[in-house]
This record gives structure tokens, sequence and C-alpha cells, in this order.
């Protein structure tokens, strides 16, 4: 598969983020479009529960985040977009990453809907 481009709609803003090729970047490429309620994780990452397992096969075991990524947390299952870097963590898988500027992410202290679909 080649990398796959997706929105990530905020309110009335629309960011543009482009996955990777990986077996977990499909599955979650596959559970679109989605409706999640992001929720601020320890100043670093907004955090959604997903409806589904992803894969991990072929993954490697954990990864670093940098601004912008958007991974799987496998041991919760859950998704995480970064917002600040973080050091590498076993069981952290790169799924993607945001084209661009993510402060429409940033400025939330309490949960918010997002809509996660592929691009045109």
């Amino acid at each position: 598969m080649d990398p796959a481009r997706v929105t990530v709609t905020v309110g009335s803003t629309v960011l543009s983020a482009t996955l990777g090729a990986g077996a977990a970047a499909r599955d979650f490429l596959a559970l679109l479009p989605l409706r999640l309620t992001l929720a601020d994780f320890h100043g670093i990452e907004k955090v959604a529960d997903l409806p589904a397992a992803l894969s991990t096969e072929g993954e490697p075991a954990g990864t670093a985040a940098e601004i912008g990524d958007i991974a799987l947390y496998a041991p919760w299952g859950n998704l995480a977009i970064f917002y600040r870097p973080f050091p590498r963590s076993a069981g952290l898988v790169r799924l993607g990453a945001f084209d661009g500027d993510i402060a429409a992410l940033e400025g939330h202290s309490e949960p918010f809907d997002v809509i996660i679909e592929r691009a045109g």
C-alpha cells in the first residue's frame, strides 16, 4: 500500500495528514471515516479509544514521537496524536503524521470531537 492521505476535521478547521504503509496504518485506514473524542494526556498528546484493534504485525517494537505524529499505543489500543515530542516508547507504533501545523488540536483542555476520513 502506498501512503494514504487523510483529513482530520476539528470544528471548522480541516488538517491534512499522511499515513504510512505498515499493517497498523492499513488497519486504521480501513476504519475510516471515524468520529473520535480526543482528550489530553499529560500535556504531550491527544488520545482516543479506537473501535477495533489494529495489527502490529511487522511493525517495530517501539518508536519515539515527533510533533504531529499520529500513532497507536498498542498496549492500550488507543490512538495518540502528539503535539510535543516524546522519547522512544515500547508499544508505540507510528501510523503517519500531519502535513502541517496542528495548532487546532493543541488548544483544547477539555475532550473534543474530530472526524478523520480519507482525503478527496
